[in-house]
């Protein structure tokens, strides 16, 4: 199965560096790593071209105009470069275990969707890790929170996996799908702009059209550098367009990935 790495990132170098230092890292090389770049600026582009040059695995830009917070649009124009048939989504302030793409390759199933967790470090953890240049952490680390999501263990990941059919806590920045299932309901929704609820109302759409969710814990392990948070001037109008996927059961977005095909 080839598995395509999608990455999302807006103007955080820094952060992307260490994420692509944990993809070089991976005990299972991606098909291939796509940025999802949502107008990033000059050091973005010279930090992917660095590891484009360094890298066993083909490195595509993917990048489109500052409009503002479009990472739907984002997302949908880098499935489109891909040519896995497997995604996996990260945002681009994840850092990697050395066997995150193992884990979802293995935990792949028709059907399905993957969803993932993650650990957070503080304010003070991801300065010093970006000053140190590390994508080393565990359990025992400081400046974690969830830290019961940096536990590794295949025995302990199977004993409390889930399959199940809802949308609580749905987070796209650890995220594996079919990309043919993800073209079937037309991906993400364009008109989600701003920070909130895309991912959601993707799923909505995704469970709607038979594909079901399976939760992961103890695998598929990410460590997620601190930033500020986001503004949420357009939260309710997002939460309005993923309140109609639900009521009206959507399977298909008119404004998705097939602009972009």
């Amino acid at each position: 199965m080839r598995v395509s790495l999608i990455i999302t990132t807006y103007n955080r170098p820094e952060a992307l560096s260490l994420v692509l230092k944990s993809v070089v890292s991976q005990s299972k090389l991606p098909y291939e790593v796509i940025i999802a770049d949502d107008g990033s600026e000059q050091q973005t582009k010279n930090c992917i071209d660095f590891f484009k040059e360094s890298s066993d695995f083909n490195l595509i830009h993917s990048w489109q105009e500052d409009k503002g917070f479009r990472v739907s649009m984002s997302r949908n124009k880098a499935i489109t470069k891909s040519s896995g048939d497997y995604i996996v989504l990260i945002d681009g302030d994840m850092v990697l275990h050395d066997k995150f793409l193992e884990d979802h390759s293995k935990n792949a199933e028709l059907g399905f969707f993957v969803q993932g967790a993650r650990v957070l470090l503080n304010q003070d953890k991801t300065n010093k890790a970006v000053l140190r240049n590390k994508i080393k952490f565990s359990f025992f680390s400081n400046g974690l929170s969830n830290r019961l999501n940096a536990i590794h263990s295949n025995f302990l990941a199977n004993l409390f996996l889930k399959k199940k059919k809802d949308i609580v806590g749905i987070k796209a920045c650890n995220l594996g799908f079919y990309r043919k299932d993800c073209i079937k309901v037309n991906g993400f929704n364009n008109d989600i702009i701003g920070w909130g609820r895309e991912d959601s109302e993707f799923i909505v759409r995704l469970i709607n059209s038979g594909i079901n969710r399976k939760n992961i814990h103890f695998n598929l392990i990410q460590y997620h550098l601190w930033h500020p948070t986001f503004s949420r001037n357009y939260l309710k109008k997002n939460q309005l367009i993923l309140d109609k996927s639900i009521q009206k059961k959507l399977i298909y977005c008119n404004n998705g990935i097939n602009q972009f095909l």
